[in-house]
């Protein structure tokens, strides 16, 4: 997992737990990781630039990918979106977990 400016937000330990019990080898926990790492990555840039006024994009995303892990871009986005910001990366991690837990648990 690489870092990113929201990661003091994301709380999963649902979700890894299911993967502990549904892997049977450390490449297969890796590999469902990774495919949650790309689809936390994209909610919360979605969410965020739905928040974010469009004049502010070009600069979120420059910063964003000058340095993704500094964590001034949530100050950075609580300038400019409001303090809500937080919470509502939040509420959007919250609603993938409980999508992807409802999709693991089918599967078992």
């Amino acid at each position: 997992m690489s870092k990113l400016f929201f990661d003091q937000l994301v709380v999963l330990d649902d979700i890894d737990g299911e993967i502990k019990k549904l892997t049977k080898s450390r490449e297969e926990k890796e590999e469902l990781w990774q495919l949650v790492d790309e689809m936390v990555h994209h909610r919360v840039l979605g969410c965020v630039l739905d928040a974010l006024p469009r004049g502010n994009h070009d600069e979120f995303l420059e910063k964003f990918h000058t340095a993704p892990h500094d964590e001034s871009l949530m100050d950075f986005l609580r300038e400019k979106v409001g303090d809500n910001i937080d919470e509502l990366i939040r509420q959007e991690i919250g609603g993938l977990a409980f999508e992807l837990l409802e999709e693991i648990r089918a599967k078992k």
